[in-house]
């Protein structure tokens, strides 16, 4: 499975949505109403998952499951 499709299905898990709610380009906030406790749980239980240090700052709720990708896969690095 691509490192894409993991991301998007830890945040729908995260988030207690469906996976299909989240659209690639469309800003966390716009798609699903995320709040800063969500943001704060995001981050951390990303960063748990797949294994990178993510400080609450770096994904926020105009990021998308793109950019949130993205930065994981920089971080993997």
């Amino acid at each position: 499975m691509a490192l894409k499709e993991d991301v998007v299905n830890a945040i729908a898990d995260i988030l207690d949505v469906k996976a299909d709610e989240l659209k690639d380009s469309e800003k966390l906030y716009d798609s699903v109403g995320v709040d800063s406790t969500e943001m704060v749980e995001l981050c951390v239980s990303l960063g748990k998952k797949f294994g990178v240090k993510i400080a609450t700052n770096e994904i926020t709720k105009s990021s998308t499951p793109l950019e949130i990708t993205a930065l994981i896969e920089k971080k993997k690095q």
